[in-house]
């Protein structure tokens, strides 16, 4: 028979809970009523104030290339089948000689979906699959030891609908947390994101969520939401984290079924964000914001935003499409030279893995990466693109980007784990792996990184200039510049030899080759006249790389 508890005692009870709700609040710790507190451990919404800590890292380390890690693919350390911190920091050695400068780690925060982690349930705290503090500790002091700074990502536009928080606001009015979240008494009408409604009613009223009613939108227009995030991204950066990628930027805030994306205060507080992550020395913060991307990368926002457009038009260069090659060629002629640029990340919207949006040509896939390691920009490459991964088949949603990282040819887990990989591993691993690729100097491993070297010792491809550029035919090239430093680029993304008649050089500059590397360089260095002219022949699908030298 059903046990039916005292009314004087459940008022007591629900007494009890109010007030410890309200202590908790004082203190900075939440501690959720009994009915929640079985699934849900409690949130730190304390205050965290500013301590500064120099960074070890060198001077414009930022502007290096990044590597996209998902923790969870990555290296697993302990045979769960789960990549973890532990695993990333033993793969530290082999970020380092790619030529890595920073690691973007996907969210490794507590999380609801149990796979890319954005649906955070805790905004301080470690998913236990990926390890402890003390890992990412460890992680950080490793990689900084190698010169390799760490980003973290953060979420900050909504949490899991399993959040404490969220989970008390589902009471309704009298919670604490209830207008930390966007509610409406009515359903809503007349909305349309993306082709669905993006608010879902509850018996409290209805709320927002901009990425589905799993993932409940916070209501910056509450200045507590801000102060909580603002102390959380304190938390990490007081343990010495690198930077941020801000995630979802542009949907901090929605005015109305019409004005939902990019408002005027969603862009302020973006700027409010950057300017606390960056009084901390050498910090780095990049957004996503899908709309107006150049926007957000200007100094008052987020200074830095992922290119997205070029990346399509990358891929579209690499395959011979002549608008492509132009629209590749004038990007940085307006762009802001901090976009972060990439060709695929963990978004299907963002297009496919690099290999399945180019069907295994490897000579295109080489193409497509020249183009953006060494042009402006800070260059994003996402985990295992520079081996040729290709993507898991048969899965839906985003799920087939996040294959194990395809360390060896073992047909089980790829060199990935010891046990059961938590997903199959790419279809492509037995070939398209490190081991495999590090021995062959034609693979594409080799090529990543000999472009690399080239930026992280040629200035002028890391921080300069850009400037001249022509297209030819299916011929681009471009000039970076930094101080005395002067590099032209050359890539020729056709099927046949071409030429390009190159302009306005200084009278009878060198044109020294630096890639590919020849045992006399003088005797194939080109020359131009006195006019500043000189023409290049380019063989079919490749990169060519020299250095300006002498001239008037």
């Amino acid at each position: 028979m059903p046990r039916h508890p005292h009314p004087l005692r459940a008022a007591l009870r629900q007494s009890l809970h109010r007030a410890a709700i309200a202590a908790g609040l004082l203190a900075g710790v939440w501690v959720l009523p009994q009915a929640w507190a079985e699934e849900t451990a409690p949130i730190d919404t304390s205050t965290v104030a500013e301590v500064r800590q120099p960074s070890t890292l060198p001077a414009g380390w930022q502007r290096g290339a990044f590597m996209e890690v998902f923790v969870r693919a990555y290296q697993d350390s302990n045979g769960d089948g789960v990549g973890d911190l532990k695993g990333l920091t033993q793969r530290l050695d082999y970020l380092k000689d790619l030529g890595i400068k920073g690691i973007w780690l996907m969210p490794i925060t507590t999380s609801a979906d149990g796979d890319h982690g954005y649906a955070t349930i805790d905004f301080r705290a470690i998913d236990p699959a990926y390890g402890t503090l003390e890992d990412f500790d460890e992680l950080l002091r490793q990689a900084h030891a190698r010169g390799i700074g760490v980003i973290m990502d953060y979420v900050i536009n909504h949490s899991a609908r399993q959040h404490a928080m969220f989970a008390s606001a589902l009471q309704g009015p009298s919670s604490p947390f209830y207008d930390w979240y966007v509610w409406e008494k009515e359903p809503a009408t007349g909305w349309d994101i993306w082709g669905k409604n993006p608010w879902t009613v509850t018996p409290q009223g209805s709320y927002f969520g901009t990425f589905g009613k799993h993932m409940p939108d916070f209501n910056f227009k509450n200045p507590a939401v801000l102060a909580y995030h603002q102390s959380s991204l304190r938390f990490w950066l007081n343990r010495g984290l690198d930077g941020y990628r801000l995630d979802a930027v542009p949907h901090l805030v929605e005015n109305s079924a019409r004005d939902w994306n990019d408002q005027p205060e969603s862009r302020r507080i973006t700027g409010e964000l950057r300017t606390l992550i960056t009084a901390y020395p050498q910090r780095h913060v990049v957004c996503e914001a899908t709309a107006n991307p150049q926007v957000y990368a200007a100094p008052d926002l987020c200074g830095s935003a992922f290119a997205f457009g070029l990346e399509r038009n990358i891929v579209n260069a690499a395959k011979g499409d002549r608008m492509a090659i132009r629209y590749v060629a004038d990007y940085f002629t307006t762009a802001p030279q901090t976009m972060a640029t990439f060709v695929a990340n963990h978004d299907i919207f963002a297009g496919a893995r690099l290999w399945d949006q180019l069907h295994g040509n490897v000579a295109q896939y080489k193409l497509a990466a020249a183009s953006y390691l060494l042009q402006s920009g800070t260059p994003f490459i996402y985990y295992g693109e520079e081996i040729g991964m290709a993507g898991i088949q048969g899965l839906n949603g985003d799920a087939p980007l996040r294959a194990p990282m395809s360390w060896t040819a073992d047909k089980r887990g790829a060199g990935f784990t010891t046990g059961q990989p938590f997903r199959p591993v790419s279809p492509n691993a037995a070939r398209y792996n490190v081991a495999a690729q590090l021995a062959d100097p034609q693979s594409l491993l080799s090529f990543y990184k000999s472009m690399l070297t080239l930026r992280n010792t040629l200035p002028s491809l890391a921080s300069g200039s850009y400037d001249a550029p022509q297209v030819q035919g299916r011929v681009m090239a471009y000039r970076r510049t930094l101080g005395a430093e002067t590099t032209l680029v050359v890539i020729n993304y056709g099927h046949k030899p071409g030429r390009i008649a190159l302009k306005s050089l200084p009278s009878r500059a060198v044109l020294a080759p630096v890639y590919p590397a020849v045992a006399r360089p003088r005797a194939r260095s080109r020359v131009a006249d006195v006019r500043g002219l000189a023409t290049l022949v380019v063989p079919a699908q490749s990169v060519r790389v020299y250095i300006l030298r002498g001239g008037a």
